[in-house]
């Protein structure tokens, strides 16, 4: 309690925020740790009156680093946490390289058929050009053709490419290595959303290769979905130092704490050594899930989609329901009434084409214009067990048995 500021050691305080708790039950969640972290200027900066909260900040950003760097990302050298998630760390992102780039107004948003992702860049106060992925195969992969094509006409209006490495299946991460190659050489800054993927080697390794031999100017990770905490912040992750002093300098005031804390203690209570197990015990599970769902997949006269480039995300087809005319979506919800969530249920037809007051060809929802069927996707994330696994695998097949049955 005494590390949390100084007023354990007789400090008076005479202004406005001294780190007065009420309730002991609010003190005692937070550890005594009442002034947040960052000053009004820098949200990454030591506070003096605040000499726990800052320590531990930077407890919890050198052992993030650490834990990117085992998982694969050896180039990323600095690191800051944001109290704030995903979606709104990508807008602190853009601001910042807008402000280095004033003249331009545009980001690349290499598609993915997520909110967040186009609402960072609306909030950001900047204009997506939305670049629908290609279909090679069953996998939706980027469209590096348009990307050059505007890259070459438009660079000096272009804030940077927004690029992706986790993703929902069947959308593969981005061709990220060809991706930095064309930011390098246009001179673009080069921003991915690294969402989940700090739990995959793959992903991890990607960036690495990309960060070597073209431009990464900073990843961006969620820190719940990566490190098993409850939703709270963000890390930034670079080679370079820049971008993310600059991101950290762009937050306004002072911030929650709690994002760090929960970090420094759950990866202090992993170790090295627990956390490359459950790297390893993902993959393990990722190599369950496909079988399961190949299984399934088989069982009901569909196939389980063969998007191998995405390590994390699997996919099965549903046209046996697109040719019963069935909404698909029904599956989705009658496996969240069977107490399974997190799977995504997208149907071939979708007319919800705008989005944040943009436009997605082909409907929202499968990352391009028109894929050819409805599919369900789900994920083998990082916790994940055998018998989750299972499970899953045997209620979607309890689920596509009552719609084929019952024609509903």
């Amino acid at each position: 309690r005494r590390i949390g500021g100084l007023g354990g050691v007789g400090n008076v305080g005479g202004g406005e925020r001294e780190g007065r708790i009420f309730s002991s039950i609010v003190r005692e969640r937070h550890f005594g740790l009442a002034h947040g972290i960052g000053r009004s200027g820098d949200v990454s900066a030591v506070q003096p009156k605040a000499v726990g909260s800052s320590l531990l900040l930077e407890i919890s950003r050198l052992l993030a680093l650490d834990a990117i760097q085992i998982a694969g990302f050896a180039t990323a050298k600095h690191t800051a946490m944001l109290p704030v998630a995903t979606g709104m760390s990508l807008t602190l992102v853009m601001r910042a390289i807008h402000e280095e780039r004033p003249l331009a107004d545009e980001v690349v948003f290499l598609r993915v058929d997520q909110k967040s992702c186009i609402k960072s860049i609306r909030t950001a106060g900047l204009q997506p050009i939305v670049v629908s992925g290609t279909i090679q195969g069953d996998e939706v992969v980027t469209d590096l053709k348009f990307l050059e094509a505007h890259l070459q006409a438009r660079s000096e209006k272009t804030v940077c490419v927004l690029s992706n490495t986790s993703c929902f299946a069947p959308r593969s991460p981005d061709s990220l290595v060809k991706v930095a190659l064309l930011c390098s050489k246009y001179k673009v800054p080069h921003v991915v959303n690294n969402a989940y993927g700090v739990q995959s080697r793959k992903c991890c390794h990607l960036l690495d290769a990309a960060s070597r031999m073209g431009r990464v100017d900073i990843t961006v990770q969620s820190v719940d979905k990566n490190f098993m905490v409850p939703v709270s912040g963000c890390l930034l992750a670079a080679r370079d130092r820049k971008l993310v002093m600059l991101t950290c300098q762009a937050y306004p005031g002072r911030a929650s704490g709690t994002a760090m804390l929960d970090v420094a203690i759950t990866l202090l209570s992993m170790g090295r050594s627990i956390w490359r197990k459950l790297l390893d015990r993902r993959e393990e599970s990722y190599e369950r899930l496909k079988a399961g769902l190949q299984v399934v997949a088989q069982q009901h006269g569909e196939r389980l989609l063969d998007t191998h480039h995405n390590p994390i995300s699997l996919a099965i087809s549903l046209k046996t329901l697109d040719e019963m005319n069935v909404d698909v979506t029904k599956l989705g919800s009658m496996l969240f009434t069977r107490f399974v969530s997190g799977t995504r249920v997208v149907p071939r037809s979708n007319s919800k084409v705008n989005v944040c007051h943009t436009r997605f060809e082909g409907g929202f929802g499968g990352h391009c214009a028109s894929y050819p069927c409805s599919y369900m996707s789900a994920a083998a994330a990082i916790g994940m067990t055998h018998g989750e696994v299972d499970t899953l695998c045997a209620k979607l097949s309890e689920c596509l048995s009552d719609i084929t049955s019952q024609g509903i």
